[in-house]
């Protein structure tokens, strides 16, 4: 499977300063943090440098649906972060809103890992007479205090009743 890139160069490409590739030294992974690649769109064609008439962009985007387009060609420097624009490429995936609303779901207190859910016994296939946890994953190696430390969901356990 080979991968379609969509060639939609922002109106402004060709004023982007020119580089030679063999600089690129570097990937840069963004979120756009906009509802669709249309709203992106519309925030990379926004002007935001006078001087150059340029904004801010990534050379691809990646739709949810794996679309991808490249909206700036590679020998271009796009404005995706500061103090790295002349030595990488920008990616942006196509996100549905700032963290940590990304998912719209209001609701959203807590995560869990199946471990803390499905806690029910059942027979071992070796020995049916000993009685083991049915699945434990994430796992004992999972490293649930460092995630848990950079999000803002608390763990959740339920106990067989």
């Amino acid at each position: 499977m080979s991968l379609i890139i969509h060639q939609q160069p922002l109106s402004y490409a060709q004023r982007l300063e020119n580089r030679c590739t063999d600089c690129i030294k570097l990937v840069v992974i963004h979120c756009t943090e906009l509802p669709d690649l249309e709203s992106a769109r519309v925030w990379g064609e926004k002007q935001v440098y006078p001087q150059s008439q340029t904004g801010n962009c990534g050379h691809f985007y990646i739709d949810r649906d794996g679309r991808t387009e490249q909206w700036i060609p590679l020998n271009r420097v796009a404005h995706h972060v500061r103090g790295m624009n002349q030595l990488s490429i920008g990616i942006e995936l196509v996100n549905i809103g700032r963290y940590p609303h990304w998912f719209q779901l209001p609701g959203l207190e807590g995560l869990a890992g199946h471990e803390d859910l499905d806690t029910g016994l059942q027979p071992s296939e070796n020995d049916p007479a000993i009685m083991i946890r049915r699945k434990l994953d994430p796992g004992p190696c999972f490293p649930w205090s460092k995630f848990l430390d950079r999000i803002l969901l608390n763990r959740v356990r339920f106990m067989d009743q």
